[in-house]
């Protein structure tokens, strides 16, 4: 739940900036920045914890730093693209499809005990997945749907 407080905090100092800059409340870009610098912020984790990444695969996967590059990629991509009006909502639409397929991998790396970080079975197992994972995965998607479909 740590990481929440990136999409928090960001939409707060957004929204309070758009209070004191433009003179009025905007929450669709506070939202969608918020989630924007959040997603980005985890894409480049994929490149930075790619051993940890990999080991939340589940194994009959092949080429699994291929896959935890390339979902790296998406995230910063979708992360962009939340800020382009146009395709906001596309952008939505899909990510929230990206959010429930990886919550699969998250599934599968609290079975497997997955340490993230540290790249090694020493995780928290299946508590981390019901006491984190599955509330923060339904903040995202609410959040996603709220400010990148419903707002928009």
């Amino acid at each position: 739940m740590k990481l929440l407080t990136i999409l928090f905090v960001t939409f707060i100092l957004a929204l309070l900036g758009t209070k004191v800059f433009q003179g009025d409340w905007n929450f669709l870009f506070s939202g969608n920045l918020g989630m924007a610098v959040f997603i980005i912020f985890t894409g480049f984790a994929h490149f930075k914890f790619q051993k940890g990444m990999a080991l939340m695969i589940p194994d009959f996967i092949p080429a699994k730093m291929f896959w935890v590059y390339f979902t790296g990629v998406i995230e910063i991509a979708a992360g962009i693209g939340l800020m382009i009006p146009s395709i906001r909502e596309t952008t939505a639409i899909l990510l929230i499809v990206f959010l429930i397929l990886v919550f699969l991998a998250n599934i599968n790396s609290s079975k497997k005990r997955v340490n993230l970080f540290k790249g090694d079975y020493t995780g928290p197992g299946m508590s981390y997945l019901y006491k984190e994972r599955i509330p923060m995965q339904i903040i995202l998607i609410a959040w996603t749907w709220y400010f990148g479909i419903y707002l928009n």
